[in-house]
């Protein structure tokens, strides 16, 4: 905790030439702890009373400071367990229609998947109504789980309209995904998102590896080229590995 101490003294001295509540510079030295390292994803952060100890301030100051790194998901904080710092969630623009693989590569992270199901159907009423195509004609169906440094972040459970995609089955989605060769062949013009809340059945948590009660978010997604419907999919994320993220003007 030395180090600690150290940048306390810094930004009380930086205090007179920039003056900021105390509680902005605790969080600023925590912040300091997770950015440089020091307090890795999973590491279990000092107590409250340890910090009012280490850094002077108030048990106020020190529990405002916490409380807003938790809504900020830096921190995550266990009743009786303790104080932790975040595992950083992965990212997916609300507004856009992204590829999973170029996203997690922005980050800096590995991406990687592995196919469960990959399959021929007839469309039954509620997926052919869905897809804007006649009920019995010829669809495809991929189920595929997505790893970011090999931990399960998606799972994309997909419709495919055989008669505009024929070749879909014959692709290898280890080497690109589903998304990569549709926007290829059949070049994305329009996009749909519906997002819920969820709690995945019994096979997704289990493919997800997590919890059976564990909340999940949910992205309905649709795509369209030259206003034919494409594809039907669920995108399933852990909601404690994911968020989606959006901006906009008016």
């Amino acid at each position: 905790m030395i180090v600690v101490k150290q940048q306390l003294s810094v930004l009380i001295d930086q205090r007179y030439e920039a003056p900021a509540p105390l509680y902005v510079q605790v969080k600023q030295m925590i912040m300091q702890q997770i950015q440089s390292g020091n307090w890795p994803a999973h590491y279990k952060t000092p107590s409250e009373s340890d910090l009012v100890e280490q850094f002077g301030f108030s048990r106020m100051t020190i529990n405002r400071a916490l409380r807003e790194l938790t809504t900020e998901g830096l921190l995550l904080r266990m009743q009786g367990v303790g104080t932790f710092v975040a595992a950083p969630k992965g990212r997916s623009a609300l507004f856009a229609v992204n590829n999973i693989a170029d996203e997690i590569a922005a980050r800096g992270r590995t991406h990687s998947c592995k196919v469960i199901r990959l399959t021929e159907e007839l469309a039954s009423s509620d997926r052919a109504s869905t897809l804007d195509m006649r009920e019995g004609q010829r669809l495809f169906h991929s189920l595929i789980v997505h790893y970011e440094d090999g931990v399960p972040i998606q799972l994309e459970d997909r419709y495919v309209n055989g008669v505009i995609v024929p070749n879909y089955l014959k692709q290898d989605f280890l080497i690109q995904t589903p998304y990569a060769y549709l926007n290829k062949v059949s070049p994305l013009t329009e996009g749909e998102h519906i997002v819920e809340a969820i709690v995945g059945d019994v096979e997704e948590c289990r493919l997800l590896e997590i919890e059976r009660n564990e909340p999940c978010l949910l992205i309905r997604r649709r795509t369209w080229s030259g206003g034919v419907v494409v594809s039907s999919a669920r995108l399933v994320h852990p909601g404690s590995r994911h968020r989606l993220e959006g901006r906009f003007t008016s």
